[in-house]
């Protein structure tokens, strides 16, 4: 299937490894020319390098979700690269939860600055660029907690349900401007995060996605693969999801109690 995303504007925060880095690889090889940002330089260029030789065109840019002057200059970079925008991807964010009583003021700050802030902030500088393109389409990257909060899950749970909040709203508000809102619900899918996990529990990435697969009661009875992420975002920013706005897709194998 053409996605039809060839030649259009795409910006993805958290692109620098993970998720966000198979989903830059994706759309430039659907011929889309993807702006992305992350903190780390290193991480950034070895994703462009990844990319590089796709039928798109790929804008790394160093900056950090959390600071507003950062997110002005990421956008600002690629408008004044192409000209335009069609589509925004909040994934900047990082698992962050425990028990509610260790969790301090700033703990609870900063989640709701990575994850919350940082994307009605993109959204709302990208708005003007989405509008004057005659549409176009957000899709904001969240948990399975945000329909389904556990114990220990804050604050990670409840700053992924003010998302949920959010992306509704506006797929209310920007639907007559044809701008398409959506959300992904993350399970346990490969990401960066468990490459971490894995090198402090000093086993092998494998092994640990296996043990996850086997004791998560996930009815697939497998770790999410960062590939089948990249695949439904890219879709839903296409042409060919035309009609789907203000809806929330589960990526989990089926591991949500709530459909």
């Amino acid at each position: 299937m053409d996605l039809q995303l060839s030649g259009r504007v795409v910006l993805v925060t958290g692109g620098s490894d993970g998720l966000g880095a198979a989903l830059v690889r994706t759309l430039a090889a659907e011929g889309a020319r993807v702006a992305f940002c992350g903190r780390d330089a290193a991480r950034l260029r070895s994703v462009a390098e990844a990319a590089g030789g796709s039928a798109g065109e790929v804008l790394p840019v160093v900056a950090d979700v959390r600071e507003p002057a950062d997110l002005d200059r990421f956008v600002a970079a690629a408008t004044e690269r192409w000209d335009a925008v069609h589509a925004l991807v909040n994934n900047a964010g990082a698992s962050s939860a425990g028990p509610f009583e260790r969790q301090t003021d700033e703990a609870w700050q900063g989640d709701l600055d990575l994850k919350l802030h940082a994307a009605v902030r993109a959204s709302r500088l990208v708005l003007p660029h989405l509008r004057r393109a005659g549409g176009g389409s957000i899709v904001n990257s969240l948990s399975i907690s945000a329909r389904a909060p556990g114990a220990g899950s804050m604050p990670t749970s409840v700053t992924r349900a003010a998302g949920l909040a959010l992306t509704k709203a506006l797929s209310k508000e920007l639907g007559p401007d044809n701008v398409r809102v959506n959300a992904i619900l993350i399970g346990m899918v490969e990401s960066g995060q468990w490459d971490r996990a894995a090198a402090a529990q000093g086993i092998g990435i494998d092994e640990l996605y296996a043990r996850m697969g086997r004791d998560s009661g996930i009815p697939l009875g497998r770790v999410g693969r960062a590939q089948e992420f990249a695949d439904l975002v890219a879709f839903l920013l296409s042409p060919r999801a035309a009609y789907i706005t203000g809806t929330a897709v589960n990526l989990d194998g089926g591991l949500s109690p709530v459909a």
